[in-house]
């Protein structure tokens, strides 16, 4: 029996905690600082994501035997190499990379050049920092249409901006470059070629020997339906996703994943947690869009239910070395993901709003809390974020999957609150 502490606050911490405590080998679960949803299935603690003392008074205090450090942001601020340099905590199990492995998200130059490094195949690219603004502008203007804009640094799933003119691209390189439009993460920019084809997304857990293939999912960044609208953290996913067939996967594999757990041998990068690799399927063919450290959010929500092994057994391996030994088993059905957002989100919105009518969970459909909090005698649940819930629907079919999830949507309420309802038209259409 181990005490478990999941560092993290969204709907992917949630679904982490639900499968942990849904297997037979946690004794104490706890989530810092978690949300009105991890407080069913585990304590909160109030200590920010980014305070270090704090998480490692913590894990002291409450003799912690592993910890999973849900969100980017941590990660690439080193916590696991802080908690590493202190001996108390030599004993302590860590599933997520240290800062040098956490550059692979925190750079988008960074995972560029350690794709063109290893044969990884992804679009071609230059990387351009401020004093270079008048080189990128040039540079810009001598390349095909669309083109990618991507802010090197941490930007919450927003930093990344398709141009169809080249006088949308000027205009989006001045914000990024010159006003600083992400703050310290569009110091440097990248400007990449565009790839045309169909999106997805495919997670690996890796202990830095072996690696485990998790479920694939696709993802719905964009605020409205259609695809339209500006970037957000995302506004759904589905699992599995139909158009990666078997052939395509394996390329995944033998094209991608393999030539990425062998570069970070090569390169020397001790890597023990998950590694998301967002994909585009060019005509058959993988090609890399970017490289997070961490499992996705909502995809984790469309990910976890379909796993039929114990994820805590999973992530003891994964911090252990022993990946190898475990047995990974995928339930065969459909799992689709709304996620219900704040009026105006994904730019200025209003929280504080009381929700009602959150349905139980039940074998066809589960609430993942996101962007909640719980008033003070837990009587109630109040909006806390941007996205607020993720309503997730299971089922034999992705129709199926679909209408249950929708079902769950309907009968929430809070005010302005907003979701797409085309999540898997798009796949739907293909079939």
């Amino acid at each position: 029996m181990m005490n478990v502490l999941i560092i993290g606050s969204g709907g992917r911490e949630h679904a982490l905690a639900q499968k942990i405590l849904a297997g037979n080998r946690c004794e104490k679960l706890f989530i810092a600082p978690g949300n009105a949803g991890t407080a069913q299935v585990g304590l909160n603690v109030d200590i920010s994501v980014t305070d270090f003392e704090k998480i490692s008074e913590f894990i002291k205090t409450q003799e912690i035997n592993l910890l999973l450090i849900g969100p980017e942001v941590p990660l690439v601020a080193g916590l696991r190499d802080f908690l590493e340099s202190k001996e108390i905590h030599k004993k302590l199990l860590i599933v997520g990379p240290g800062a040098h492995g956490a550059r692979l998200e925190g750079s988008k130059e960074f995972a560029k050049d350690f794709m063109q490094r290893h044969q990884i195949p992804t679009a071609a690219y230059r990387p351009f920092q401020r004093n270079e603004y008048e080189e990128a502008k040039k540079y810009l203007l001598s390349q095909p249409l669309p083109i990618v804009l991507k802010a090197d640094g941490l930007a919450a799933g927003k930093g990344v901006i398709i141009c169809n003119t080249h006088e949308e691209g000027l205009a989006a390189l001045e914000q990024m470059l010159v006003n600083r439009q992400f703050g310290a993460a569009s110091e440097s920019v990248v400007i990449e070629s565009f790839l045309e084809g169909i999106e997805l997304s495919v997670f690996v857990v890796t202990d830095g020997k072996d690696y485990l293939i998790l479920p694939e999912a696709k993802d719905y960044k964009r605020i409205g339906e259609k695809d339209t609208g500006p970037n957000t953290g995302g506004m759904g996913a589905v699992s599995p996703v139909p158009f990666a067939q078997q052939g395509f996967l394996k390329r995944v594999e033998e094209e991608v994943v393999k030539p990425t757990i062998a570069g970070l041998k090569k390169d020397n990068i001790d890597y023990k947690g998950f590694i998301f690799i967002g994909l585009m399927n060019c005509n058959g063919s993988p090609y890399v869009i970017e490289y997070n450290v961490r499992m996705g959010d909502p995809e984790t929500q469309v990910v976890m239910p379909r796993l039929e092994s114990d994820l805590l057994e999973m992530l003891e391996a994964t911090a252990k070395g022993t990946l190898s030994n475990y047995q990974l088993k995928v339930s065969p059905m459909y799992a689709a993901t709304v996620v219900m957002v704040a009026g105006g989100y994904p730019g200025s919105y209003k929280t504080g709003d009381e929700i009602n009518g959150i349905p139980e969970n039940t074998s066809k459909m589960k609430v993942f809390h996101a962007g909640t909090r719980n008033s003070e005698c837990n009587t109630k649940v109040f909006s806390n974020g941007g996205r607020v819930l993720n309503v997730t629907g299971l089922g034999d079919s992705l129709e199926e999957s679909l209408h249950n999830a929708y079902e769950g949507v309907s009968k929430i309420y809070w005010k302005d609150a907003c979701f797409r309802k085309d999540i898997g038209q798009d796949i739907l259409s293909m079939q």
